[in-house]
């Protein structure tokens, strides 16, 4: 009934979304197969875009020609930059979004793309050739021919929610599980683990009293994620915090008989760095309160996201505790927090590309691998659909270096190390984080995405306007001087050393109380030069100035490093064979089969030690390859 399709994703989620359009503009006939029409892109918890990391992450995935950056700042109502107080490697944009406007902007990008077909049903099972993948099969026992399958089954497969001491099979809130998947990907080889999340209260803005919590503005001039012409926000919506105290905490302690966390029937491990709020006031009971995001789920709605408040205790529970904290007193709750289980496959079962190892062909991306946030499922899919497209095409897998992008340090943690708890992307996660901002993620991605057909001309050519223009400020801050006259007097109010003799401008853009945001307002013929520039190219050449020796030994770093990065390791080596190394290392590497030494050095339980013997092994050129 249905043609062959060059690629078939399932699920329509965040990674899913990233990768039928990758694929679909690469010039792949793909299928998008859905339980729910209408929750293709749905944010099934908070809901937000960005964040420490995450921020970076949106900006890359754009950078690639993704469209999470694109559909986020034409959907939300609010943005901030994050750690603007620290340095420019941990500014961190975040927008929160209208939620109904997000699905629906994402699904009609996906409509207009001709080479996307939808079909609502539910895949339970794979069609093989051997050990390669030739399409799905669906509930209704539709058989579907694919060169290629993409899984991002989310929160799906053998799903079960957890609120207080009732248990329903479900996906989502009001969404069945899906069954079958895990069983056959079993019987395949792989293994299967399971994992737990969790969601918060969502409660009717109409029943609290703002004039009891915190107001939470959004940036005076607000950014944005796309490096496209997309329009900065004209008006924003507040966020509201408040605080939980310990009569809320006494009477959640009370629901704790019925906690299915606390009573044994969650097995899965949930995220350490998003708890619910049993779990925070187990945990840190030297804490009084804890704080409460009050968030608005878009322009239209009254219904409000209670960030902090995860729970799956009794709803009864939830809404009593609720109302202790000030401004919820009258609160109504629309419907209760709950976790959920389900299966997902540890990624170290994944090449890099993101196929699997076991079945060829078949590409997991999203939290069946492990992950949590929808930031670090977009950057799976749009990478699983870019490589399951170039696969069709015979062309060889495209793998983002931990040098290149967060996204690259995000795969290469999954398949290389695993994980064995919901994985969230933080700063401290890549060593090379200061070339790896969020200003600069352009310059770093966009030219592979042309390259790869991803982005188009249009993309090239503005990255390329911005680095002439960053280049021409900065000759200009190396030969304009500044005097004392001009300069004290904002020097003065910035708590810098004034000046006795003239200096270049660049001189005193280095000191890290000058900003040259402060100094264009201060000094009339800087403001009169800076208006001719766009604001990103005035932040890159600051950032450069700033910076500029530590991104030299940055860069120097990183040429060290991928000396022993791409010393590629032989096909199928006989680690065993190797008696030098650990019992651990040789068990870990013969599972893995890393393909370079940078990537052996990355196994949890593969010390220094190992490396070192690998690498005499490699200066040798000892015949370890087995036949």
């Amino acid at each position: 009934m249905l043609p062959e399709y060059d690629v078939v994703v399932v699920g329509a989620g965040h990674a899913g979304c990233e990768a039928a359009s990758a694929a679909a503009r690469l010039g792949s006939k793909v299928l998008l197969v859905t339980m729910n029409m209408n929750t293709i892109a749905q944010m099934s918890c908070n809901p937000a875009m960005g964040g420490v990391a995450k921020g970076q992450i949106v900006r890359e995935i754009d950078a690639m020609g993704g469209l999470s950056g694109i559909v986020t700042d034409e959907t939300m109502i609010q943005f901030r930059m994050l750690n603007t107080s620290k340095g420019a490697a941990m500014w961190s944009p975040r927008a929160q979004s209208d939620r109904m406007r997000f699905a629906e902007n994402w699904r009609m990008k996906l409509e207009a793309q001709p080479n996307i077909d939808f079909w609502q049903d539910n895949v339970v099972g794979l069609l093989l050739t051997g050990e390669a993948v030739r399409g799905v099969k669906t509930s209704l026992g539709v058989e579907i021919s694919a060169k290629t399958v993409v899984i991002t089954a989310g929160t799906f497969l053998n799903g079960i929610i957890h609120i207080g001491e009732k248990q329903l099979g479900g996906g989502r809130a009001a969404e069945k599980a899906s069954v079958g998947m895990t069983e056959q990907l079993r019987s395949l080889g792989l293994t299967a683990d399971r994992m737990k999340t969790g969601t918060p209260p969502r409660v009717d803005g109409r029943s609290l009293d703002y004039s009891r919590m915190e107001e939470q503005q959004g940036d005076a001039a607000p950014g944005k994620f796309s490096y496209t012409a997309t329009k900065p926000l004209a008006e924003q919506r507040s966020c509201w915090i408040t605080y939980t105290n310990e009569t809320a905490h006494d009477i959640l302690r009370e629901g704790f008989e019925k906690s299915p966390m606390f009573q044994g029937r969650i097995q899965g491990r949930g995220p350490r760095y998003c708890p619910s709020i049993e779990d925070k006031i187990t945990r840190f009971a030297d804490k009084d309160r804890h704080q409460i995001f009050v968030e608005p789920e878009g322009w239209n709605t009254c219904e409000m996201y209670v960030n902090g408040f995860s729970s799956s205790l009794p709803e009864e529970v939830q809404l009593r505790a609720l109302q202790q904290l000030a401004g919820f007193e009258n609160a109504r709750m629309f419907r209760p927090g709950y976790a959920i289980e389900y299966d997902y496959f540890p990624p170290t079962q994944l090449h890099p590309s993101l196929e699997s190892r076991a079945v060829k062909g078949l590409y997991l991306a999203g939290q069946i691998n492990g992950t949590t946030g929808y930031e670090e499922a977009a950057c799976q899919g749009l990478m699983a659909g870019l490589n399951a497209h170039r696969a069709v095409q015979h062309q060889e897998a495209v793998v983002l270096q931990r040098n290149d992008a967060y996204i690259g340090v995000l795969i290469d943690d999954l398949v290389h190390k695993g994980t064995d708890e919901p994985y969230r992307m933080f700063t401290s996660r890549a060593e090379h984080r200061l070339l790896l901002r969020q200003d600069n993620a352009d310059e770093r991605l966009t030219p592979i995405a042309h390259r790869l057909g991803l982005a188009d001309d249009a993309r090239l050519a503005a990255l390329e306007h911005k680095q002439a223009e960053t280049k021409h400020l900065l000759k200009w801050l190396h030969q304009e001087s500044i005097t004392p006259a001009e300069a004290n007097p904002y020097l003065v109010s910035a708590g810098s050393a004034t000046l006795n003799q003239s200096c270049k401008v660049e001189v005193l853009i280095r000191r890290p109380q000058v900003t040259l945001h402060a100094l264009q307002n201060a000094v009339e013929k800087v403001g009169e030069e800076l208006q001719k520039f766009a604001s990103e190219s005035i932040a890159q050449a600051e950032i450069q100035l700033k910076y500029g020796s530590y991104l030299e030994k940055e860069a120097a770093t990183v040429e060290r490093v991928e000396l022993m990065e791409n010393r590629r390791l032989k096909d199928r080596l006989d680690y065993g064979a190797i008696k030098a190394l650990s019992h651990e290392a040789r068990e870990k590497l013969l599972r893995v089969q890393p393909e370079t030494l940078g990537q052996a050095s990355r196994i949890m339980g593969v010390s220094p030690a190992d490396i070192a013997i690998l690498l005499i092994h490699l200066e040798r050129a000892a015949p370890l390859a087995q036949s």
